[in-house]
């Protein structure tokens, strides 16, 4: 498995991470066994970055990875978890003893002394524009709660508002092949500054999976049938923002761009992932998955070779054509 450095941080993590939203819920049901099958399978596959958040199963993603990780000292896993959403998402709950709060309990949940690095997770725009929130992260640092902190963005213009602050370690961003705006600023923007680029939602949801068609139905307590026109939250996080139907269509031309381009033997998710990875300024990308051969699967995506030029162009001859007029102001 390749490594890069995770931006400001220093700490060396591999190319392609592991999301833990789905160990929390909103995907539907994982056991805990199969929660740590997942856990295990990455690890062995050279994964050395998880990605989780307070809230996700309030907390109970955090506690299956803190599990894991006291099972397996010494695993040199780096754990990227989030703050900020245990509130009401209004710029005034942004403020230090909320932070020092919502740490301790993930501190408590990942049996951490110091946290790996903190994300505030997709706050309002206000929230990146308030010097003294980053003042409040800074104190965290220099209290030994967190080792390094960033952000979380729905917006391009959320992340270069963050990424020029000299503290922010890592900016993270959904970055798919249906989704290619942080190519044209935030991208070059990280690179410059030496900021980690944490690319999330890199199947759009399981689109570029190729696995999907009008007819498939999604569980009730999965967010791919409750959030579809964001009524629980930012509808980005869902399908990456694409209408459904357009999606399954556009799906179908990157599958058939798979096959023609890339090596034999790739699926369309390894290769939606390697593209990701394959982006300048990328540092990894955080896919979930709720099985042993999904977490091989997608871990092998980091030792695909370069797509080239004719893949590329494919990926952003369906975007322009697909999507870009619907999506691409939006976010």
């Amino acid at each position: 498995m390749p490594t890069r450095t995770l931006g400001r941080t220093g700490r060396t993590v591999s190319v392609v991470g592991l999301g833990t939203w789905q160990l929390g819920g909103d995907w539907g049901e994982v056991s805990e066994a199969d929660a740590r099958a997942v856990l295990d399978a990455s690890a062995a596959a050279g994964v050395t970055l998880v990605d989780t958040a307070d809230v996700y199963g309030d907390g109970r993603s955090e506690r299956l990875i803190g599990g894991w990780l006291a099972a397996n000292p010494g695993a040199g896993v780096t754990v990227a978890t989030k703050m900020g959403r245990r509130a009401d998402q209004v710029p005034s709950n942004y403020v230090l003893p909320h932070f020092r709060e919502w740490t301790d309990r993930s501190r408590r949940n990942l049996g951490q002394e110091t946290l790996d690095l903190v994300q505030l997770h997709c706050p309002p725009t206000a929230v990146f524009e308030d010097d003294a929130v980053f003042d409040a992260l800074d104190t965290l640092v220099s209290e030994g709660a967190i080792a390094a902190y960033g952000v979380s963005v729905e917006e391009t213009q959320q992340a270069l508002t963050a990424i020029a602050r000299p503290h922010v370690a890592t900016v993270q961003i959904i970055l798919n092949a249906f989704r290619l705006k942080p190519l044209d600023a935030v991208l070059p923007a990280a690179q410059e500054a030496g900021v980690g680029v944490l690319a999330r939602v890199p199947l759009a949801s399981g689109l570029l999976s190729g696995k999907y068609d009008e007819r498939t139905e999604f569980g009730a307590d999965d967010h791919r049938s409750y959030n579809r026109h964001g009524e629980a939250f930012d509808q980005g996080e869902t399908f990456s923002g694409v209408d459904y139907e357009q999606g399954v269509a556009a799906a179908r031309r990157f599958s058939a761009l798979v096959a023609a381009e890339a090596p034999a033997g790739t699926t369309p998710a390894q290769a939606a992932l390697a593209w990701v990875v394959q982006q300048p300024g990328v540092t990894s990308v955080i896919p979930g998955a709720r099985s042993v051969a999904q977490a091989e699967s997608n871990a092998a995506a980091g030792a695909i070779p370069p797509l080239g030029a004719a893949f590329d162009e494919g990926v952003h001859a369906i975007y322009d054509e697909t999507f870009r007029a619907a999506i691409h102001a939006r976010w």
